[in-house]
């Protein structure tokens, strides 16, 4: 099947499933860029604040739902992998049915509980009714990004990740379209861009759910084959809990951090804030990456060709630190000009201290590269508690350090603590998969010695 990443180059395997992917995880990152960009330049630094404010209590929610994807994902790459194709459509009806109840609830409560969070994480007063207004908004529309999400998952797991980018690329071209047109146009606010995302969301998941239904029958579900298949579903939860929990985990750091930086006040959040969406462009390839190492790993893992996990492991490094190295130069020398985007001319302070996070941290960029290349081989190989726990340790390592630095540093003590979180993840990363790497040498090698007359 085209779809194979068992069979031909691992290089070229990876990295042909790796670039539609790169290019939708740019083209995600664009959304948000966008928006930011127009509510600064038509709203003001304060609606950007409080963007950025909800921008972390967001992605908790939003990439709980991400993980739960992710999750169901592996276990689908690794029945695919092992040719088990009824199982398959069983796997994708069980996930849909689970993760479409735990939305709809997950919605719920966080539309309600909005605003007591923007509270507790010390929301300035002039930016907290836009920000509650925009997570409002967003919570509601979060079926959407489930079912979009889910499918693509679903379709990347058969190795198919350019139909996804298509959509994408629909989506995001008309996100850009009515967030100018709400936000520029009918004066609407944060609640014009909100909008635009919901129905970008909305038109994305509609198109990929239209396309399996029509062209895909391997993973396409009747209305018969809608099963919550028990065995199954123990399983799926098995995967996608720890990878739910490893991605809150995340953005509750960012959360918790985001809180360090409010009391620096309105100068400081929006800088803040536009650095790291600078910083999510252009790490985001790395993400992309990680999923086609994870899924690439878990159909090899089916097929029990552990000398090809390890081919991957080498060359996706390579890879992604070279990458890495490439667009820590471009920021380190272009950081002022890239400010300049979000940001007018007028409001100097806040350019000066986005400049300030934009050097240190693309000095620390490389070693993204590795976290990502671990992350994606653990998760392949269904060994996800090491990728929770090492995730845990970078977040709390970076929280702490974050509380201990920034008074003394200022926004550089982000920078600081981050780049310690990331050391300690490949420290413990690395010596879990010296081990695992030793298991798969033995398992290859044993594969190639010929049974007894």
């Amino acid at each position: 099947m085209n779809g194979d990443m068992t069979q031909g180059s691992s290089s070229r395997v990876l990295i042909t499933f790796a670039i539609p992917m790169i290019l939708e995880n740019i083209l995600q990152q664009l959304y948000n860029i966008t928006d930011a960009v127009i509510l600064g330049r038509f709203v003001g630094k304060n609606a950007l604040a409080a963007v950025g404010v909800a921008n972390p209590i967001m992605s908790i929610a939003i990439f709980f739902i991400f993980g739960i994807c992710i999750g169901a994902s592996i276990y689908m790459s690794q029945i695919f992998g092992a040719a088990k194709y009824e199982t398959l459509k069983k796997e994708i009806s069980t996930a849909l049915i689970a993760g479409t109840i735990l939305t709809a609830a997950l919605s719920i409560i966080c539309i309600f509980t909005a605003r007591y969070i923007l509270i507790a994480i010390g929301t300035p007063e002039e930016i907290m009714n836009d920000a509650e207004i925009f997570l409002k908004i967003i919570f509601g529309g979060l079926i959407f990004s489930f079912l979009y999400n889910f499918h693509s998952f679903a379709l990347k797991s058969i190795g198919d990740s350019k139909t996804p980018f298509v959509f994408l690329s629909i989506s995001c071209v008309l996100n850009g379209i009515l967030c100018y047109f709400f936000v520029a146009v009918l004066e609407l606010g944060v609640a014009g861009s909100a909008a635009a995302t919901i129905i970008g969301q909305a038109v994305s998941s509609i198109l990929c759910i239209a396309y399996i239904y029509m062209k895909i029958p391997l993973i396409r579900l009747k209305p018969h084959e809608l099963i919550l298949d028990k065995p199954l579903l123990r399983k799926t939860i098995e995967y996608s809990s720890i990878t739910s929990l490893q991605q809150i985990s995340l953005y509750i750091g960012r959360l918790l951090v985001q809180g360090i930086v409010n009391p620096f006040g309105t100068n400081t959040i929006a800088a803040y804030n536009a650095a790291v969406r600078i910083d999510a462009f252009v790490l985001s390839p790395g993400d992309s990456f990680t999923v086609s190492v994870s899924t690439y790993t878990a159909q090899n893992l089916g097929a029990r060709k552990w000398r090809r996990i390890i081919e991957g492991y080498n060359i996706g490094n390579i890879i992604i630190t070279v990458y890495n190295l490439a667009v820590a130069a471009i920021v380190f020398f272009g950081a002022e000009k890239i400010m300049h985007l979000f940001i007018s001319g007028s409001e100097s302070e806040v350019i000066l201290i986005g400049v300030e996070y934009l050097k240190l941290m693309s000095l620390l960029y490389v070693l993204t590269g590795f976290c990502n290349i671990f992350q994606g081989i653990f998760r392949g190989i269904g060994k996800l508690h090491i990728t929770f726990i090492a995730t845990v340790m970078q977040v709390s390592a970076r929280v702490v350090l974050a509380l201990i630095f920034a008074p003394y540093f200022g926004i550089s003590g982000i920078c600081y603590a981050v780049g310690i979180g990331w050391v300690i993840m490949i420290i413990y990363e690395g010596l879990i998969y010296r081990k695992e790497y030793l298991r798969m040498k033995a398992l290859d090698t044993a594969q190639d010695v010929p049974d007894a007359a």
